[in-house]
């Protein structure tokens, strides 16, 4: 058993972040935050990334914490649920695509999803994913921005509302994903494939190596 392993809360609902934590060998406790993206602003669509994640890992902080103050244990909009024991790593994220110097986040409805579409095709955007990593233990916070430039294919009119009516887009910043049924009108990325999905493993393990982490003691 490792006598360094320290828990882990994902202030995150995204099912692909918490796959690839999984896969990386961590396995974390979901908490949504809960934060309203859309009354966060920042200059950059880098900043608006990194901003919004640090929203969402001192949201889960502040308010798992005061749960656990007062007692009232678990948490409505939690995944898991369950007030913060003590001493754990809260891991926020949040991605934005860059396009014309603009951050698209999820689409509003099908109707953006397709103009989003049409306007991305066969052109290329910056996928910037906001990091931020809390210590509970010690109250420090580290955050930083991973950005994977993507080359989108050129699909037809018919394949562009066959994608919108999945669903898929509506719930993913971009209205695309590497890991879903848009990946064949992506024609290739340069960086972090991780990044697109919805977290850098990478800038992860540097961010808890600057909290004296290794992500090695994460492991399960």
């Amino acid at each position: 058993m490792n006598s360094n392993r320290r828990d882990v809360v994902l202030a995150s609902a995204s099912p692909a972040r918490l796959g690839l934590l999984r896969q990386a060998g961590l396995d974390p406790r979901v908490v949504v935050s809960g934060v309203d993206e859309r009354a966060i602003s920042a200059d950059t669509p880098g900043e608006l990334a990194r901003v919004l994640a640090e929203a969402k890992a001192a949201a889960v902080v502040a308010r798992e914490g005061r749960e656990g103050r007062d007692g009232s244990g678990g948490s409505e909009a939690g995944a898991d649920g369950g007030a913060l024991r003590g001493g754990e790593l809260v891991i926020g994220c949040d991605s934005v695509l860059e396009l014309d110097g603009e951050a698209l986040g999820k689409p509003a409805d099908a109707t953006e999803a397709v103009a989003r579409w049409k306007a991305m095709r066969g052109r290329s955007g910056v996928l910037r994913t906001g990091h931020c990593v809390i210590d509970t233990a010690t109250g420090k916070q580290v955050s930083a921005t991973a950005s994977t430039t993507v080359w989108f294919g050129t699909p037809d009119d018919e394949e562009i509302a066959a994608y919108v009516a999945s669903g898929e887009p509506l719930y993913v910043a971009g209205a695309f994903t590497l890991d879903g049924r848009s990946a064949p009108f992506v024609e290739g990325i340069e960086g972090d494939s991780g990044n697109v999905i919805g977290l850098s493993l990478p800038l992860l393990r540097r961010l808890l190596a600057d909290l004296g982490v290794r992500i090695t003691d994460l492991w399960v």
